[in-house]
């Protein structure tokens, strides 16, 4: 950061950055490992906007997801979403990224080891009783965080939750059930998709393609020698730029010869005319030197 003059925020995308220029390498890696390993796990901590929004991580986003079976998992810290407003922000979190990445999703709620995530898994499925909690908040930010959780609705019903704690491990196992749940949804629902848009994208590079050469036999107009009687002629006034351009050099010798207004010119008489002058001039400046110096 320091060598580059770079802040945290700007170290964070320049890293992300060159990252991703190197992130073929990590696809190899994986692709080695993926007959003796289960499961890769890809840590984004704490930069969520990052991540998901920049150009950089769509494009490792896609290439995962475009080759493997990929699962998103947003670890919630439960302890600090106590308060509505808090786990308003966090729901909102994770259904951006959801809708960004088009994947399937785990909403991990960590720490449970601290205090049980049974509050916020009942805040989801009951909006009344979430309403009553954000009740005993007064500030402008309640009032918004009521009308955004009636949109919410649709986005909790589809949602896999799951209570873990990283320090003890309990939780876990319902953790990895969820995870094959998701792979499951992913062969069945993604990797379809998936595929169309591969399809698709290559058609349509096809098509750009042949556009591409269509437009070029058209700027190039009938300048094949089979069928184009002016290729032959040495009256260039009648064709085309492009005409011209491909018989640029290719005009008969003697046209040239009559055409040409210096072939009939000795080029080394003219030249060494013009250099005798020069070298008398400079003989004579020589020995007018040599004069003066020998007087002195």
């Amino acid at each position: 950061m320091k060598q580059y003059g770079l802040g945290p925020n700007g170290g964070i995308v320049t890293s992300l950055n060159l990252f991703a220029t190197r992130f073929d390498q990590v696809m190899k890696f994986i692709e080695k490992r993926q007959n003796t390993s289960q499961y890769v796990l890809i840590d984004t901590p704490g930069q969520i906007e990052v991540f998901t929004w920049s150009a950089s991580g769509t494009i490792i986003t896609e290439a995962l997801a475009s080759t493997f079976p990929s699962v998103v998992v947003y670890v919630m810290d439960t302890s600090r979403s106590t308060s509505p407003i808090t786990f308003m922000s966090n729901m909102l979190y994770a259904c951006s990224i959801l809708y960004k990445t088009k994947l399937p999703f785990i909403l991990a709620m960590n720490k449970t080891d601290i205090i049980d995530h049974s509050f916020a898994v009942e805040w989801m499925q009951d909006f009344e009783i979430f309403q009553d909690a954000l009740n005993q908040e007064t500030t402008y930010v309640s009032n918004l965080t009521r009308s955004m959780s009636l949109v919410l609705d649709e986005f909790y019903s589809s949602l896999k939750v799951v209570g873990v704690s990283a320090v003890l491990g309990t939780g876990l196992d319902e953790f990895f059930v969820k995870v094959s749940e998701a792979v499951d949804e992913y062969e069945r629902e993604y990797r379809p998709e998936y595929e169309r848009l591969r399809k698709s994208l290559a058609k349509a590079q096809s098509k750009q393609q042949k556009e591409q050469l269509e437009r070029l036999r058209k700027d190039m107009g009938s300048v094949a020698m089979e069928s184009n009687p002016l290729a032959d002629s040495s009256d260039t006034s009648a064709l085309g730029p492009s005409d011209l351009i491909m018989t640029r050099g290719t005009l008969d010798e003697e046209d040239e010869e009559r055409e040409s207004d210096t072939d009939d010119i000795d080029h080394q008489v003219t030249e060494e005319s013009h250099e005798e002058p020069a070298f008398r001039n400079f003989m004579q400046e020589t020995r007018m030197k040599y004069q003066n110096r020998s007087s002195h």
